[in-house]
This record gives structure tokens, sequence and C-alpha cells, in this order.
């Protein structure tokens, strides 16, 4: 059974409405599954839901339902708004199904009787909005506390804990010897930096029942519920290990059930945004150590949107609505834009005007323009059948597949459409210098009209392969215009000379209409 490649985003805490960040980051998770796939890898994709904790339990009694049908009612809206943007998951989590739960129950089991919890007093603060307890270090330097912190309270209670400290020295050692396990590399020196220069404290894994309800009870002491950062973060390995992984269930201690067919963990790729980095590199790593798990390979952590400069917010109404982009200019303009504009790593900045400059000049103008003049030249000058095979863009399409599949392979879709587009351009750049409009009209140039068009059409068939990860859309429509065998999600169609001598094609229809007078980018 062959392991796959197993990546997941962050799943997304309930108590809230799907943006702009949410979008991206499960758009990238897709382009990086559909590139692997059609590599020839085998891919498990996660995304979920976040459902436990003190804000829904809040949320839930404000309207006077239970917090499950208040999760339930908001689950729906995630679904749709997954489905809206395309994505081709394998599994969709949610911590409160019954699933999540069991493997997290076991897991705590196996922590607590291997001696790495311990119960304790505490004296100190606790900010309800994160969820998390705060010490005297967060403070501001007049004894207030940052507004990112909600309402802090003054908290004596007794609870459990995770001897997150013990295992210091072997993270930090862990990450000086695996470059790769935090990307980019800034943000792997952030960890060391913080890990080197502070003693990391225990972690609280408990709230009592009393205070919070609404979470995963522990099982070796009923009067409290599991901390919903411990609790969230088991759903990357509680899903594998729930559809039989045999890895994954050997670190619980239990034999994977005959017939299993599914071998994904550790998890090849963890996609997340820069604020839970902490999270995820820190107590993500330990709690697995602890287990006897192996860890993940790589944590691939992006930057955060802003608009216009300025930080995303309803309250000032400084935002962007995915959906209504969507419903307007179409998804796999959406995808495209936010992939091409930002690299995985800083943070970008959306406008509504770069959004119609690369809308109009590199989806219509460019790839679009360059597919509708390819095969409406065909079809006045040839009838739409392909002519006999000539090698003029080989080299550039050749060069342009081999980045792209190095970019893809390397997680950088940026990349991968960069190099497309070098393909997009000089072909284009092709028409210009040929000028197959004038060609044919003399009949003495007809084998040089011929070598024209077969080079445009062959080189839109390729790039269809190539945008295939981000635009599934486009490639396909590219495809059926030019009646190709095959699909574009194989990697192996972009090899030069798919297009065999006296193939039909279709009729043009534009990719990409042009969209002068369209709404802007960003209005509901």
């Amino acid at each position: 059974m062959d392991k796959r490649f197993y990546l997941t985003t962050a799943i997304d805490y309930v108590n809230g409405a799907p943006h702009l960040g949410h979008a991206y980051e499960k758009v990238v998770a897709d382009v990086i599954a559909r590139a692997r796939r059609s590599l020839g890898q085998s891919v498990f994709f996660l995304t979920g839901l976040d459902e436990h904790g003190q804000k829904v339990q809040q949320a839930a009694q404000d309207l006077g339902r239970s917090p499950q049908a208040y999760c339930d009612g908001l689950a729906v809206q995630w679904r749709s708004f997954v489905e809206a943007l395309g994505l081709s998951h394998d599994d969709f989590v949610r911590t409160t199904e019954a699933r999540h739960r069991h493997i997290v129950t076991l897991l705590l089991e196996r922590l607590h009787a291997s001696g790495h919890f311990y119960k304790s007093a505490y004296r100190g603060f606790y900010s309800v909005k994160e969820e998390t307890f705060l010490t005297e270090k967060d403070r501001n330097p007049d004894g207030t506390w940052d507004p990112q912190w909600g309402v802090v309270q003054e908290l004596v209670e007794e609870n459990w804990y995770f001897k997150l400290g013990e295992h210091q020295a072997w993270l930090v050692d862990h990450l000086e010897r695996h470059p790769e396990f935090v990307q980019p590399a800034h943000r792997r020196n952030e960890v060391l930096g913080f890990l080197r220069s502070q003693k990391l404290e225990d972690l609280c894994i408990s709230r009592p029942a009393s205070r919070l309800s609404w979470g995963i009870p522990l099982p070796f002491d009923p009067g409290y519920v599991t901390y919903v950062w411990f609790d969230a973060l088991v759903n990357y390995f509680s899903i594998p290990a729930a559809l039989g992984d045999p890895v994954a269930l050997a670190a619980l201690g239990a034999p994977a059930p005959a017939g299993s067919t599914l071998s994904a963990w550790p998890a090849d790729l963890h996609l997340i945004g820069k604020d839970i980095l902490k999270f995820h590199a820190v107590y993500w790593p330990i709690m697995l150590h602890a287990l006897g798990a192996p860890l993940p390979r790589t944590l691939l952590v992006h930057g955060w949107w802003q608009k216009d400069g300025a930080k995303l917010s309803k309250s000032t109404g400084n935002v962007v609505d995915p959906l209504a982009i969507i419903a307007d200019w179409g998804l796999d303009a959406f995808r495209y834009y936010v992939v091409r504009e930002l690299a995985i790593g800083p943070d970008g900045n959306w406008t509504d005007e770069g959004f119609r400059v690369r809308y109009n000049s590199e989806l219509a103008n460019g790839l679009g323009n360059l597919l509708n003049r390819a095969v409406n030249m065909l079809n006045k000058y040839r009838a739409g059948v392909v002519p006999a095979a000539s090698n003029t863009l080989e080299a550039a399409a050749t060069a342009a597949t081999a980045k792209a599949r190095e970019c893809y392979l390397d997680n950088d879709p940026q990349g991968a459409l960069i190099a497309a587009w070098e393909l997009v351009d000089r072909a284009n750049l092709f028409v210009e210098e040929t000028k197959p409009f004038h060609l044919a009209k003399d009949p003495a140039q007809a084998a040089l009209l011929d070598s024209v068009l077969y080079n445009l059409v062959e080189s839109c068939r390729i790039l269809a392969v190539l945008v295939h990860p981000v635009m599934p859309g486009t490639a396909g429509k590219i495809f059926a215009q030019l009646k190709t065998c095959g699909e574009p999600s194989e990697w192996r169609q972009s090899t030069w000379g798919g297009l065999g001598e006296g193939h039909q094609v279709g009729a043009p229809i534009p990719l990409f209409p042009r969209k002068d007078l369209a709404p802007k980018p960003g209005a509901k």
C-alpha cells in the first residue's frame, strides 16, 4: 500500500464568517493537491471545521440553541463555501464528529498513561476571546491588556497540564536538523528564536466542565473538557487514524483494521497562516513526539491579505467577498488572482484595480486571446483541421513545462503560473512575428501558415495542462475547444506533439470575456 501525499489546511473556527484569508488558504492547498495528482501522486487532502470552545458555547447560549445545533447550522454555510471554491478535498472533518472524538480520547488516554500530564492549581489571567491563559509578560508596559485579548479575567482553578517544557531541547534540535519542517525559512528562524530565548511553559490542556461544557471530556477526569487547541490540532491525525491508517493507529497502540487501504500519516504538508505558527510548530510536534508518532514533513506558512493597504475589517467595511467576486468574474479568475498575486510567505494586498488589470491583461488578453486567435484562425484558414506537426515553439513549451513542474513540486504555485505565462507571452508574440493573417493571403506561404497554426494550437493544448491545477474549469474548456483526447489533469499530456495531423478542433468560444464595465471585483 503506497503512502499518499497528505496535505491539510488549518481547520476553520466555525464561529465566524468565511473571508478572503480562508479562501486563499483553501485554494492554494487545492492547487497543490491537483498538481500532485496531475504529476502522478496519490493524494489525500483534508480540510474542515473546529467546533468546540467557549466562544461557540457562548454564542449558542445567546441564541437559545444547543451548541451542536448551532454548529450544524454554520457547518452548512462553510461546506457551501468550500464547494464554491471548487476544492478537490478527499475528506471534511468536523471536530464534533464521533470519529474525531474517539481518536482524541485514545490519544489523551495514551499520553496520560505515559505520564505526560499532571494536575495543578492555577492563578492567573484568561482571555475568553482567544481561549488562552496569559501571564504578566503579555501585559502592556502600563499594565493594560492589548485589545487582541478582548476581556481578560483573573482565574483561580485546578487544571491538567501537558509537560511541554521537557521537550524544548528536542524540538530545537529537530528544527535545526530539519530545515524543511517550517517554511519559509524566516518563519523557522522565528520559531527557533522564540525557543532559544524563552523557557517553554507547560501547556494547560483542560477547562473545568463547570465553566466550559462544550468540548471533549478528559477520559481520565470527566470533570474537565479538552482545551480547544489540543483537540483541534489532533484533527490532522484523527482522520487518517479513523480511516484505518496503520502508522497513526500504531502510535495509539491500536491495530489497523483488516482491509484498510489508507496510508497517509505522517502528513507531508500542513498549510497554515502565520498567526497560528506557534500552535503548529511548538505544541503539535511535541504532542506527536510524546505520543511516539512520526512528525509531519513541512509546515508551509502563508501571510495575511490586506485590502488597499489596510487590514481587512468587517467593522470598517474594508472587506473582500470571495463569493461575490466568483459570482461576477468566475471561479477561475478568482483562483488565478489570489495564486498569481501572492507568493506563499509574505503578506498580500488586494486591490480591485489590480484584480481588474490581471483579469484583462493576463486572462482575457493573454491566455484567452491566444486560444481565441489560434482556434479562430485554424477554423478560418484550415476548416478547423490540424496541419502537420511543427516544432518552432517546442523549446519554449518544454522549458515552461519543466519550470512549472519544478514549481508545483516545490509547492510554489505562483512560480508555476509565471512559467506558464512565459509560454502565453511567447505564443502571442509569435503571432505578431509571423502575421498568419498576412500569410493566409499568399498561397505560396501555405506551408509556413500550417506551421504557425500548429504551433499556436499545440501551445494552447499544453497550456491547459500547465494551468489546470489553478484553473481546472478553464483547462477543461481549452481541451473541449480543441476536442483533445485525454484530460488536462494528466501531466503527461504536456509533451509536445499531442495534436495529430488531421485532428478536427471545435469552434472558438471566449474563455475570459473582457469586463471593462463590470462591477468592482470586491463589490457586493
